[in-house]
């Protein structure tokens, strides 16, 4: 649905002034800037490997290991229902474990860099 009223007006006295496109670049080439990338390549990169390769473990037992994963545990459970759930419940984990992650490590980091970047527009 589409309006022919024009987009509100901006209070001048609440705007922020934005940063310049050379104080993006000079933030992106700055030695914070790349330890906060590292911080996080360094912990999301193992953990996606990790979690593909669990899944391909998973999806390739239940190709080729049919009777593994056919292995009754108890009742009607077998082992590729415990390794489905658990896809879900890694999931989930990674998710929580990134969120603390990211709170405690790159939240401060990125948080200085905007303030600084606020700051010197």
């Amino acid at each position: 649905m589409t309006t022919e009223a024009p987009p509100p007006e901006r209070d001048k006295q609440t705007s922020t002034a934005q940063p310049t496109t050379e104080s993006f670049v000079q933030v992106q080439q700055s030695t914070e800037f790349g330890e906060l990338r590292r911080t996080y390549r360094s912990f999301a990169f193992p953990l996606t490997i990790a979690f593909i390769a669990w899944y391909l473990l998973y999806v390739l037992l239940s190709n080729y290991a049919g009777g593994f994963m056919g292995t009754k545990l108890f009742g009607n459970i077998n082992v590729a229902l415990v390794f489905g759930l658990a896809q879900f419940l890694t999931t989930f984990l990674i998710a929580w474990f990134y969120s603390r992650h990211a709170a405690a490590k790159l939240d401060p980091k990125a948080e200085a860099i905007k303030s600084r970047m606020e700051a010197d527009a």
